[in-house]
C-alpha cells in the first residue's frame, strides 16, 4: 500500500473518530447548559449549581483548563447564594484556567491540535473571552467585599483594571502571531496555508462574510475595549477607600473613562465629577454625606448561535487555482431577554430615584468579537479547506465512495463553538443616593411596587448589589460596606 494511501486512510479514520467525539461532547455541552438555564432563569441557583458540577478523582487537582466553563458558572452561583468563600475558590480555579490570556505563548495555543482544525472549535478547551476574565476578577472583588476583606478586594479590582488596560495589546499580538504563522507556513510550501491565505484575502470571500455579518467597521462597539461595570466598580471602590491623592486620581480616571463611553449617562457623569472634585480638593470627604450606590445586573446576557455560510474558497488543483463554494460555520451573538424597566430607591425626602442603564453586555462582547473575528474566521476557513482537500484525496484514493464518506464527515463536523458563560446579564444599571437618616432603604420594582426594605448601616460608603435574571426569579440583594469593614447582608426579594 502506497504511503499517500496509508496517510489518507489514517486521516479519514482520525476524522471519523474525532467526529464521533465531537458529536458526543457537543450534545453533552448543550444538555448541561440547557439544564443550567432551566434552573437559573427561575432563580433555583442550587439546582443550577448542580447542573455545572463535576467530579474530581481523589487526591488529584482540578483540571481548571478542562472545566473552565463549569467553574465560571459555579463561581457566580455561589455568589448568588451568599457562599462568598466558595465563590472565590471557584473563581480562583477559573482564573488559573485562563492563564493562557496572560502568559501562554500564542504560537503554542495556535497549534492546539489536529482535531480542532479538522473537526470544529468545540473540541478545543473552552476559550474564555478577555471580558470574562475581567469579570472574574470583578466578581472576586465583590465576593471579598461581601466577606469583609477589603485588602483582597483591592487586589482583584486592580487586576480587573490591569486586564482591561492590557487587552488591546493582547488582541494586537494575537492577530499578529496568527498572521505571521500563516504567512510562514504559506511561504514554506504548505499548500493548505497558501489556500487559506488566498481565500481570506479575496474580495469575493470578504463580500460573502460581510453580506451576513456586515462590515466590521459598522458594528456597534465601544471605541476601545472596556468592561464598563468593572471599570465603574474599580472607580467607586477607590473613591471609597482612598488613602491619598493617588487613589482619588485612580477613581477619577476610571469613572471618567466610563462616563466618556456613555456620554448621555447622568449617573456616570455625576460620579466622575464627584471623584474629580475629591481629587482636586474642590470637595472634601468631611463635607460628603454617607453615600449609597445601587448596581443592578439585569436580565440574561447574549448567547451564541450558529451561522452557516457558503463562501468561495480558492483551491489549488495541480498548478491551477480555482474558486469553489464550501460551507463554514461561524458563531454570532443573539440577544436574550431583560427584566423590564429599572429599580427604584426611595430617598430620605421620599423622592423616588430610579437606576439608569450604564452598559450593555452585548456591546462588550461585540467589541471583543470585532478584535477576535479574524482569528475565528481563519480557523473556520482552515478547517473548511482541510476538509475540501481531504475530499479530493478520498476521491482520488477510494473513488466515489470515499468522496461521499468524506463529504458526510465534512457536513457532520462543520459546527461553530456555541459555548459561553450563561450567567452574565443583559445589561447593568446604577444609581447613587445619600444614605437615608433612618438607615432604611426601600427598593421598588419596575412597576413601582415594593421589592423590600433594606437596613443600611451607619457607614460612609455602601454598595447595594442587585441581580435579577428574569421576572420569574427573585432579586438577589447583597448590601456591602465598600470599605470592607463588615460582612455583607444577603436577601432575596421579594421574600
Amino acid at each position: 500500500m502506497g504511503k499517500a494511501l496509508k496517510e489518507t486512510r489514517y486521516v479519514i479514520l482520525a476524522v471519523i473518530a474525532a467526529a464521533f467525539m465531537s458529536g458526543c461532547s457537543s450534545f453533552q455541552h448543550r444538555d448541561q447548559l440547557a439544564s443550567f438555564n432551566s434552573a437559573y432563569v427561575t432563580g433555583d441557583y442550587d439546582s443550577a449549581l448542580k447542573a455545572v458540577s463535576f467530579s474530581v478523582p481523589a487526591k488529584k487537582p482540578v483540571d481548571s483548563r478542562e472545566h473552565l466553563l463549569e467553574l465560571l458558572h459555579q463561581g457566580e452561583m455561589y455568589l448568588l447564594t451568599g457562599r462568598y468563600n466558595e465563590s472565590v475558590k471557584a473563581y480562583d480555579l477559573a482564573e488559573e484556567g485562563m492563564k493562557y490570556l496572560d502568559s501562554e505563548g500564542l504560537l503554542a495555543r495556535a497549534s492546539q491540535g489536529f482535531v480542532a482544525v479538522m473537526v470544529n472549535d468545540s473540541e478545543r478547551d473552552y476559550e474564555a473571552l478577555m471580558s470574562e476574565a475581567v469579570l472574574v476578577n470583578t466578581y472576586k472583588g465583590l465576593a471579598f467585599l461581601a466577606s469583609g476583606n477589603s485588602e483582597y478586594a483591592r487586589v482583584e479590582f486592580n487586576r480587573a483594571n490591569d486586564r482591561t488596560r492590557r487587552a488591546v495589546d493582547y488582541f494586537r499580538k494575537q492577530i499578529s502571531v496568527q498572521q505571521a504563522a500563516l504567512e510562514n507556513e504559506a511561504q514554506s510550501g504548505n499548500r493548505n496555508a497558501a489556500m487559506v491565505r488566498s481565500s481570506l484575502g479575496s474580495r469575493s470571500f470578504q463580500s460573502a462574510v460581510d453580506s451576513h455579518y456586515g462590515a466590521l467597521s459598522s458594528w456597534s462597539v465601544f471605541p476601545e475595549f472596556i468592561v464598563p461595570l468593572s471599570t465603574y466598580l474599580h472607580g467607586i471602590y477607590f473613591l471609597a477607600n482612598a488613602t491619598g491623592g493617588a487613589d482619588f486620581e485612580r477613581a477619577a480616571s476610571s469613572l471618567g473613562r466610563v462616563a466618556q463611553m456613555s456620554p448621555g449617562s447622568a449617573v456616570l457623569q455625576a460620579d466622575a465629577d464627584l471623584a474629580t472634585n475629591l481629587a482636586s480638593g474642590a470637595q472634601s470627604l468631611a463635607g460628603l454625606p454617607p453615600q449609597v450606590w445601587i448596581v443592578y445586573e439585569n436580565g440574561l446576557g447574549p448567547v451564541l448561535k450558529e451561522a452557516r455560510l457558503d463562501v468561495p474558497l480558492l483551491l489549488i488543483h495541480g498548478n491551477q487555482r480555482a474558486p469553489a463554494y464550501f460551507g463554514i460555520a461561524l458563531p454570532e451573538y443573539a440577544e436574550r431577554s431583560a427584566v423590564p424597566g429599572s429599580i427604584g430607591v426611595v430617598s430620605a425626602t421620599g423622592q423616588v430615584i430610579r437606576t439608569e442603564r450604564i452598559s450593555d453586555m452585548g456591546k462588550v462582547v461585540r467589541t471583543e468579537m470585532k478584535e477576535r473575528f479574524s482569528g475565528v474566521l481563519a480557523r473556520a476557513v482552515t478547517s473548511a479547506i482541510s476538509k475540501a482537500v481531504l475530499q479530493n484525496e478520498a476521491a482520488d484514493q477510494f473513488g466515489p465512495l470515499g468522496q461521499i464518506l468524506a463529504a458526510l464527515l465534512t457536513v457532520a463536523t462543520t459546527q461553530a463553538d456555541l459555548r459561553s458563560w450563561q450567567a452574565l446579564p443583559d445589561h447593568w444599571q446604577a444609581a447613587r443616593i445619600d444614605r437615608p437618616e433612618n438607615g432604611s432603604l426601600t427598593l421598588l420594582d419596575h412597576r413601582g411596587e415594593v421589592l423590600g426594605n433594606l437596613d443600611i448601616p451607619q457607614q460612609p460608603f455602601t454598595l447595594v448589589y442587585v441581580k435579577r435574571p428574569t421576572l420569574q426569579a427573585p432579586a438577589t440583594v447583597i448590601t456591602m460596606d465598600l470599605q470592607g469593614g463588615a460582612v455583607a447582608t444577603f436577601a432575596r426579594l421579594p421574600e
